[in-house]
């Protein structure tokens, strides 16, 4: 039977429930009658449940012998892909692939291909519903670009949603990253864009569920074919 792994990210807010349960159960025992006390049990076992398992962490090993393969940094639908204008970093049109993330998801964000990291900047901005197209740049967001090793550069956007209150991002300029290394963390609600060049070839459509750190979303083109 495997063991249930919890993320670190919610180590600290699973020991901070734990100890406001406990508190709420023992005042609830002490002065409420046994139905109360019954149901307090009931709901306080389901909000537990909740939290853990929304921070679960599974391990997962994908291996890959493609050069150029791009590999789905999380969980989740894909809701957009389609030519995009990504004005931030590019300043050109760029492929987008957007992964919407619900809560009962896997929220842990994985590199979606091998590289170096060249730029990685959090930007503080709404919370709108992460699956609405302006949510993309108008939302609190971390932006990770990434260049593999033929000097192709991929952007990662980390985006919050309605509920989702921080970002974490692991990515710093000058990191080496590669598959089946987690990229940072979303808590609550979210999404994850990806910018990739206009010759990859994308092979998931709009409404696909993807699996982080193991479904293929594209391949991008070898520079050395060229």
């Amino acid at each position: 039977m495997k063991r249930i792994k919890i993320h670190k990210e919610g180590r600290p807010i699973l020991l901070g429930l734990l100890f406001i349960i406990f508190a709420v159960n023992l005042i609830v025992y002490l002065i409420s009658p046994m139905t109360v006390i019954g149901v307090n049990i009931v709901l306080s076992a389901i909000i537990l449940i909740f939290f853990t398992y929304f921070f679960r962490n599974p391990t997962r090993i994908i291996e890959i012998d493609e050069n150029g393969i791009v590999i789905a940094p999380a969980d989740g639908r894909v809701v957009v892909v389609e030519p995009t204008d990504e004005l931030e970093y590019f300043g050109d049109k760029r492929i987008q692939v957007s992964i919407f993330m619900s809560v009962f998801n896997v929220h842990a964000n994985w590199f979606p291909v091998n590289g170096r990291v060249v730029k990685s900047e959090h930007h503080s901005g709404r919370h709108m519903a992460a699956y609405l197209p302006k949510s993309s740049h108008e939302n609190e967001r971390s932006t990770v670009v990434i260049e593999t090793e033929d000097k192709t550069q991929v952007l990662v956007r980390q985006i919050a949603g309605a509920l989702a209150r921080r970002i974490v991002t692991y990515a710093r300029p000058g990191k080496a990253c590669h598959l089946n290394e987690q990229l940072g963390f979303i808590k609550f609600g979210s999404r994850v864009d990806l910018f990739l060049p206009l010759d990859a070839e994308v092979f998931v459509n709009i409404g696909e569920k993807t699996i982080g750190n193991e479904t293929i979303i594209a391949r991008l083109c070898d520079k050395n074919d060229n």
